[in-house]
């Protein structure tokens, strides 16, 4: 038996910093095990491996690592690089170096266990160590003053291994701690004092990374001629400690927006955890408050008949998956709220039970209602309101009971405006205690007839019964201003907002004759009215007027036509460079769509993007867009030497299509045009709502040779993490941040900022939609790479960038 490690190998790229795959191979070359790397690695799930014989991975016979021509180099412990085939069938290279070599027909039971000794080390085994501890070994010789290193030692401070550097030089990477590190080292070398320090290096590549830095002295006879210690790298376990922190923070938030009892304990009805209202609820009824490592059994020592109800529930609870009950929390003479207790075991990943816990929310209303038997199917329960389906049942009812003598009725739909970010102002649970203060208010500013319902998360509507439109709109305003005034205080945080409204006045013959159609109706004014400036209403007033889903199905069937017949026209902006000469085109692809039957004119991106990303027909166009250029390059090969760059904008569904790489590689090998020459743009708004699949795409586009650029850096704060971590090769900034450049101070040091993170991490900037002189001299001045916008070219059609014709005495030339 074999054990693998297989990584990409790149030759930008440090030893050790490529991820890797472990795959363990049985005497006859078939594959037994892969870890969950290997999909990253070579593309095979690690299911799909086992079985597999290991050459079947390598592009030639050559290229097997199990041929006797690699067996000598391996068993050194020297890696290999070998060619392989990756699952989606494009060829890369591999680095091979043996873990472990086992024969199978070994028996372990002749195997002992004895103390090392004074034996040398052998260097694999060194280099598994301070791989697997993430650690590098030192040594001084005080005799010598000469310092050594090991290969770990390298990699930690982002190093080629064996490069030259002097102490002053590993001195440097401890910045501000430099003296301490001296003194350190002085101290030792004198007294032979130990010494353990946590501190921080700042890498070779600029990377801040925690450390600690252990020492001993080492002692001939009485006098110390050596010291040596270990530099550990505690990235992870500080990772591992901030993760288990937002863990426990996040806990904590859960339970303090639940009004319910929450309690949870472990295998010996020990507290575990606990929120406040079961805190006080159980302190109000037993004279005594549990805390966290509370003994249950204890605390209800001086209750015998509660102490053995809850030692038999717990018991059950161990023991079961998950039941319910409904019960008071004690029996007791005075009355008590009866609570509906779910209970529910708690396992870890092996499945083993690390304890229960139980919520518990009053019932006591339902039971007071039981001669209502659909009281729960008919509100909402967290407001109390009117739920969506018995709203639609009453709105029918109004439907079919309007005469043509009555005023007619009104049905009004609201919806908050930005009122998810409470939880973000607030704290987790300020939502949803703001939406049940707020539903309180509004229930009171209507009439005991109207019937007002909760629809879905933030949104509101309101049947207005027998109201005529003048008046349905004055009610509809004025339920706007009270939401507007209405402030709701949660954990010391002012809650207000403002909501948006459609409202839809109905009488016979004039709506819509059925309820879920008037609905759509009302929430589609409703998001007009958001999308107009919010905290405003529109009243419908053209009752034959098509609603939104039937102009989005229109908009539609003229998108299907004009990608059916191809009806997409390329044009390109130029980026030009603004503080430096640089010899050649680089351009951004643009893409209209021609109206086609008659109409003169384009389709603007966003006007039609919105329905192609609603109806999934984005990555289709995205596709087509980068064929056809590909297709018109190739016409134009006299372009090779002076385009330098042709990027592409790509939609979310591009982005996390895991064909679409194969895609690329497959155009790009039938093009003119090095790889290297193409750059696809990732929105940052998609890269930070889908971090890791925006990591993976990069890293695929960057394997079949292409660049990738992130569009609109900076407009928000994640787009500082992302220009410097995101493993992307352009920066283009936001519009945003090119507003008002020149007048205003703050906008150029977030310009500044974004730009020095790029540098550093060796990427290039473009400042878009630069559109005046002072925004450009701006733009120089902060030494962003690239510029684009309508003040240094205007988008021109594709056919433009063509060589011009030249006629000469030996023929034509610039049109192929």
């Amino acid at each position: 038996m074999k054990e693998f490690l297989i990584s990409r190998h790149r030759r930008d790229s440090a030893p050790g910093a490529e991820r890797r795959t472990l795959v363990r191979v049985d005497d006859n070359g078939i594959i037994t095990f892969a870890d969950a790397q290997a999909d990253a690695v070579l593309g095979y799930d690690p299911q799909e491996l086992a079985g597999r014989k290991l050459a079947s991975l390598a592009a030639t016979r050559q290229d097997d690592p199990l041929a006797p021509a690699h067996h000598e180099q391996l068993e050194r412990g020297d890696p290999i690089l070998l060619t392989l085939r990756h699952r989606e069938g494009f060829f890369f290279t591999a680095r091979f170096s043996i873990r472990v070599d086992v024969a199978d027909v070994d028996q372990p039971a002749t195997a002992a266990i004895t103390p090392r000794g004074q034996e040398p080390l052998d260097p694999r085994l060194l280099q598994m160590t301070e791989a697997s501890g993430q650690l590098g070994l030192w040594q001084l010789d005080t005799r010598s003053n000469r310092m050594t290193w090991s290969d770990g030692l390298y990699r930690l401070f982002d190093l080629r291994p064996g490069s030259d550097i002097s102490p002053e030089h590993a001195l440097f990477y401890f910045q501000e701690h430099q003296q301490r590190v001296r003194a350190l080292f002085r101290r030792c070398v004198r007294s032979g004092a130990s010494f353990t320090r946590d501190l921080h290096i700042l890498t070779d590549k600029q990377r801040l990374r925690p450390v600690r830095l252990s020492g001993r002295a080492l002692k001939t006879g009485d006098k110390i001629t050596a010291v040596a210690g270990t530099l550990v790298d505690l990235s992870e376990r500080l990772n591992q400690r901030e993760a288990r922190r937002e863990v426990e923070q996040l806990l904590q938030g859960l339970l303090a927006a639940s009004d319910d009892l929450i309690l949870a304990v472990d295998p010996n009805l020990h507290v575990l955890a606990l929120n406040q209202p079961m805190a006080s609820q159980f302190e109000s009824t037993f004279g005594r408050r549990p805390r966290i490592g509370d003994n249950l059994c204890q605390l209800l020592q001086d209750y015998p008949n509660e102490r053995r109800l809850n030692q038999r529930l717990w018991e059950k609870a161990l023991e079961r998956d998950h039941f319910t009950v409904e019960m008071p929390l004690a029996q007791q003479e005075q009355e008590l709220p009866v609570y509906e207790f779910r209970f529910q075991r708690l396992r870890d990943a092996q499945g083993h039970t690390l304890g229960a816990v139980h919520v518990g929310r009053d019932i006591s209303y339902r039971l007071r209602t039981r001669d209502n038997l659909n009281y729960l199917s008919q509100h909402d329960p967290m407001t109390g309101l009117l739920n969506r389906r018995e709203l639609l049942r009453r709105l029918q009812r109004a439907i079919d009971q309007t005469t043509g003598d009555s005023p007619g009725h009104a049905l009004l739909f609201l919806d908050l405006d930005h009122v998810t970010r409470f939880n973000d102002a607030a704290g987790a649970g300020a939502c949803d205690r703001y939406l049940r203060e707020l539903a309180g208010m509004l229930g009171t500013r209507i009439r005991h007839r109207d019937a007002l319902a909760r629809v879905s998360a933030d949104k509101f509507a309101l049947i207005l019964d027998r109201c005529a439109e003048p008046e349905a709109r004055k009610v509809a305003r004025n339920l706007c201003d009270h939401i507007g005034e209405f402030v709701f205080e949660w954990q010391g945080q002012p809650l207000q907002t403002t909501a948006s409204g459609g409202l839809v006045p109905f009488a016979r013959g004039q709506a819509p004759t059925r309820a879920e159609e008037l609905l759509t109706l009302a929430a589609d004014l409703c998001q007009t009215a958001k999308n107009a400036g919010r905290n405003r209403i529109h009243v419908h007033r053209d009752h034959g007027a098509n609603m939104l889903e039937s102009e989005a199905q229109k908009l539609l069937a003229r998108l299907q036509a004009c990608v059916r017949e191809d009806r997409i026209a390329l044009m390109y902006q130029s980026l030009r460079p603004v503080t430096s000469a640089t010899w050649g085109e680089h351009v951004e692809i643009l893409a209209r769509l021609e109206y086609g039957d008659g109409d003169q004119g384009f389709w603007l991106p966003n006007d039609f993007l919105p329905v192609a990303e609603r109806f999934d027909l984005a990555r289709d166009i995205d596709r087509r867009v980068i064929r056809k250029t590909l297709s018109w390059l190739r016409q134009h090969a006299l372009l090779e030497p002076r385009l330098k760059l042709c990027s592409f904008n790509l939609s979310l569904a591009s982005v996390l299509d895991e064909e679409f790489p194969a895609f690329i590689a497959e155009q790009v090998r039938t093009s003119n045009f090095p790889a290297e020459r193409f750059c696809f743009e990732i929105r940052e708004s998609d890269a930070t709502g889908y971090p890791d699949e925006a990591s993976v795409f990069c890293d695929a586009i960057h394997d079949v040779g292409c660049r990738v650029a992130l569009d609109g850096a900076g407009a928000s704060v994640e787009s500082y993490a992302l220009a410097a971590r995101l493993p992307v090769d352009v920066i283009k900034l936001d519009r945003s941040l090119m507003k008002d450049l020149g007048d205003d101070p703050v906008q150029q040091v977030m310009v500044e900022a974004l730009h020095r993170i790029a540098e550093t991490a060796g990427k290039i900037t473009v400042a878009t939609f630069i559109e005046s002189d002072e925004t450009l001299r701006q733009v120089r001045r902060l030494g962003i790479h690239f510029g684009q916008g309508f003040r240094i070219t205007a988008p021109c059609p594709i056919q433009d960038l063509a060589p011009a014709a030249v006629d000469l005495s030996v023929g034509r030339i610039g049109t192929t």
